[in-house]
């Protein structure tokens, strides 16, 4: 990549026991399926030095699962996790930090009452990631079934009020559909908060990659296109 410092980040979503891909987050359309332990070692080999973890039944069920978080924590050493999916509050955040994680990911609750973002900053400081998931413009909550009726760049601007220091932003028409980002959506988010914004959905290749990262963007998680084989890890450096 041009840019030395731009991070790219192997996704792994859970579903049960199973790491799988879905396509546009339709737990009704699953696009691969692999042994999550296995994963998370295999990114670690080819060099990833952070793994983006989903619990998708947490995201759906308000539930974290500590215990699986754990266990991929141990199997992905020396890479680190940055764990998504089911935390409802700063505790649920602290268990999956005292838990392995590096980084937690908080969507629903981070936008559930208005002081919730200044709460979880205050928690967790920098090892919070917000993520702002956007269908069309409005972003969705509650592993994407549920539409806040807000607007993405309004949603940033309120992260970077509050002290959030880094945003997720996915497009979730494009999540596993191997089409491409949305670089108008990125750049809207960066624009109005100038936060570290890590960028996800339709990512296949590495002019995908260098795009986002000529939008300053800090880096990009990745998940269907490396698990098909289409990008290599290996080669995006």
């Amino acid at each position: 990549m041009a840019e030395e410092s731009f991070q790219v980040l192997p996704a792994v979503d859970l579903l049960g026991e199973e790491a799988v891909r879905l396509e546009q987050g339709d737990f009704g359309r699953v696009a691969a399926r692999a042994q999550p332990e296995e994963l998370v070692r295999r990114f670690a080999a080819a060099g990833a030095r952070l793994i983006h973890v989903v619990d998708l039944d947490g995201a759906r069920r308000g539930r974290i699962r500590a215990d699986l978080i754990a266990r991929l924590a141990e199997a992905a050493a020396p890479a680190r996790l940055q764990a998504s999916g089911g935390i409802r509050s700063p505790a649920d955040a602290a268990q999956l930090l005292a838990a392995g994680a590096e980084r937690v990911v908080v969507g629903t609750a981070a936008l559930a009452k208005p002081e919730a973002l200044e709460e979880f900053v205050a928690g967790l400081g920098e090892r919070l990631v917000v993520a702002i998931d956007v269908r069309g413009s409005r972003v969705a909550v509650r592993g994407w079934s549920e539409d806040t009726g807000l607007d993405a760049s309004a949603v940033a601007r309120r992260c970077a009020e509050a002290g959030v220091s880094r945003i997720l932003c996915t497009a979730i028409e494009r999540d596993g559909m191997l089409g491409g980002p949305d670089l108008d959506l990125l750049q809207k988010v960066r624009d109005a908060s100038s936060l570290s914004v890590l960028a996800a959905g339709g990512i296949r290749s590495k002019a995908d990659l260098a795009a986002i990262a000529a939008l300053g963007c800090e880096g990009a998680v990745v998940g269907r296109a490396l698990l098909d084989g289409s990008l290599r890890l290996a080669s995006v450096d």
